[in-house]
């Protein structure tokens, strides 16, 4: 079998993407430059720190000895040809770049093509949020969630979650929501004390911001708005706009307003109160659960059996065993 492929079920044959590389084998193919930072070596001469990604997955690289030109020709949302070897430093994979160049139009490729993409359809995840939505009882909350998913309809199914870590990917976002109301059912089925309402209302409001936090879905960096307000800010204000709107005064407003403000845990995490409110504690752990089982997962499926992953550094920098059994 060509180094170029991989077999899958069913017997199609599919381009080997980035993560399914391994320390020691080499490359050859084509990837999408997701982000640049330039740095300067001990020797005094500049250097570019590229991070890679296709549809598979991410990885970074160092371009040395960086001239000007470099500086100017390998910028984010590029599609670069790369030859190299799949090295390990500090525990992660990296990239060792023996050639590069800017993909042209004869090489057949487009940005699309490199694009992580959640792995359910954006129209599964609209049904799934309006499911969630039509569920509601109390009609303040209903109206004000309803509100946000109509007002960010176009931006909400196709952001990624994060920059990087967790639903790094083209509708991470949606998924990231989708994944969470799942695990809130069930939990309000275990729990019926819980008011499911308020926990849906909260999985759903509770990372929206990152739409004016974050660039997009492409080469995603924080804007200036999200590195100086942050999403929780930025939504916190948003609800009591939209709720003025729509003339809603009442307490599920400050309870929303809440559970959104305390939705990272503690300071230190980025939120300015700590869950006060039982829907509030609940949807944390949530939000803990699906972003640490992302990492996980994705970090898991390019480890073999009976082998540790990367330092992973969003969970301690710890690295995780895969059992060789199923």
């Amino acid at each position: 079998m060509s180094d170029k492929y991989i077999e899958i079920v069913g017997g199609k044959r599919l381009v080997k993407g980035i993560n399914d590389y391994r320390i020691g084998d080499s490359f050859d193919g084509f990837l999408l430059i997701k982000d640049v930072k330039k740095g300067t070596a001990s020797n005094g001469k500049s250097f570019l720190s590229l991070y890679f990604t296709d549809a598979t997955g991410e990885i970074d690289a160092k371009l040395w000895d960086a001239t000007t030109e470099d500086e100017q020709t390998y910028l984010a949302e590029k599609v670069v040809k790369v030859i190299g070897d799949i090295n390990e430093f500090r525990g992660s994979a990296q990239l060792r770049i023996k050639s590069i160049r800017v993909a042209n139009m004869n090489d057949g490729v487009r940005v699309s093509d490199f694009l992580q993409k959640a792995p359910v359809e954006k129209e599964v995840l609209q049904e799934q949020v309006m499911e969630a939505i039509f569920a509601m009882e109390n009609p303040n909350i209903q109206r004000i969630v309803r509100a946000f998913v109509t007002k960010y309809s176009d931006d909400l199914f196709i952001y990624p979650a994060a920059s990087k870590n967790h639903h790094a990917f083209v509708s991470g976002l949606a998924y990231h929501i989708v994944s969470m109301l799942k695990i809130g059912k069930q939990l309000c089925d275990i729990y019926p004390e819980l008011n499911r309402d308020l926990l849906y209302a909260g999985i759903i409001l509770h990372d929206i911001g990152k739409i004016h936090e974050l660039s997009g879905a492409v080469s995603t960096t924080y804007t200036t708005e999200g590195t100086l307000l942050g999403h929780i800010s930025v939504m916190v204000a948003e609800i009591k706009e939209v709720a003025k709107e729509l003339q809603i005064e009442s307490e599920e407003v400050i309870i929303l307003q809440h559970i959104v403000l305390s939705h990272h845990g503690k300071a230190e995490w980025g939120s300015a109160k700590p869950p006060l409110v039982r829907e509030a504690e609940i949807l944390h752990f949530i939000d803990l659960i699906d972003a640490k089982m992302n990492m996980l997962n994705q970090a898991l499926s390019k480890t073999d059996k009976g082998e540790f992953t990367e330092r992973i550094f969003a969970l301690d920098n710890r690295s995780f065993y895969k059992p060789t059994f199923d």
